[in-house]
């Protein structure tokens, strides 16, 4: 239910990018690697996933979650429709035991402030003169103008960690609640939610990609890309994630379900090869398998690594366009970068190519 029911909640994030250094692939294998090194750079902006993959919604509120998605840049499409299945399981009817009403689970004292009238009861694409949080499309947009607002409210306050985390939390459990514990509060609840919504945002993420970004990547390469792509957001988890998707990890991943960048590469080229690639654990051997290719003929699909700290600790995949895909560093999220960012330009790179 929104953050207008609870008040609650701590992270635990700590800075810096340390990706997990095990060796050989995910299952019953010994931890042989050594960990990676943290990149010590500011975070760039989250590249998050904004394309709805419509099949995956009720068609009746898939304009609807298009239209929130483009209400801040906070707040995306995936996002929205992530939130509203775990909020009400697409009942627009739903009543919780507090009192939540509708898509977006609104207590009545949240929606006097925020409601929006913005659909007809019967499903005009018009304002009928009252905001309900029985209606779909009002329910949306003010779940969507509720959410834009939580994540400039977060985002003033200055405490570590992802905001987009940080915003859910707020929605399941109020601002307050993130304000007095410094990060998303410790209450079973509310990370749950949080880690819930960030996970499935990948189940109503399309896999289209933007104009010219796959360009002369192949058939191979573009797969490689599709299937990073639908993680964008997801948090990054120390030692988390696999082959099989995100996972929780250790130490500082401990309490994270995400990717770190090794399992984030070793996830989109197994499931692009249809299962027959599984690329080596950590970020050193997996630029030492595959075809190497010379960084001026890279490709979209191609894995590149980078030497951070002197080994070949950090890796990504490039999408097209100077821009690569990864997962950095705890406290992130999986996101778009440049190459032409001076922390990753002057630094050794190496590009490899599979399929």
């Amino acid at each position: 239910m929104t953050g207008p029911t609870a008040q609650r909640q701590s992270t635990m994030l700590v800075t810096g990018c340390a990706v997990l250094g095990l060796l050989g692939s995910l299952v019953g294998l010994a931890v042989v690697g050594a960990v990676e090194e943290e990149q010590e750079q500011d975070a760039a902006p989250a590249g998050f996933a904004t394309t709805l993959d419509a099949k995956q919604v009720p068609p009746e509120f898939g304009p609807w979650i298009e239209r929130a998605g483009q209400q801040c840049e906070e707040v995306s499409a995936p996002l929205v429709a992530a939130q509203i299945q775990a909020e009400s399981n697409w009942d627009p009817t739903a009543v919780s035991p507090a009192r939540a009403q509708g898509l977006s689970q609104f207590i009545p004292g949240t929606w006097a402030t925020w409601g929006v009238d913005a659909a007809g009861k019967n499903g005009e694409a018009r304002p009928d003169g009252v905001a309900d949080p029985f209606t779909p499309g009002d329910a949306i947009m003010t779940q969507a103008r509720y959410d834009c607002w939580l994540a400039g409210k977060v985002k003033k306050m200055n405490v570590g960690g992802d905001p987009t985390r940080l915003m859910l939390a707020a929605y399941n459990a109020g601002p307050g609640a993130v304000q007095e514990y410094g990060g998303v509060p410790p209450y079973p609840e509310t990370q749950t939610y949080v880690t819930r919504i960030i996970t499935s945002m990948a189940d109503f993420t399309g896999t289209e990609q933007a104009e010219g970004e796959a360009e002369g990547g192949g058939e191979f390469g573009d797969r490689v890309v599709a299937n990073a792509k639908k993680w964008l957001g997801t948090p990054y988890s120390w030692g988390g994630g696999g082959p099989e998707g995100p996972g929780r990890g250790f130490a500082q991943g401990a309490n994270t379900v995400g990717f770190d960048c090794s399992s984030l590469v070793q996830y989109a080229v197994y499931h692009a090869s249809d299962g027959e690639t599984l690329l080596p654990r950590v970020s050193q051997v997996q630029v030492t398998v595959g075809e190497e290719v010379s960084p001026s003929e890279i490709q979209p699909g191609d894995v590149i690594g980078f030497n951070l700290n002197g080994s070949f600790d950090h890796i990504g995949i490039y999408i097209g366009n100077r821009q690569f895909l990864h997962a950095p560093k705890t406290g992130d999220v999986v996101k778009i970068s440049n190459l032409d960012e001076p922390y990753y330009a002057g630094r050794p790179q190496k590009v490899r190519r599979f399929g």
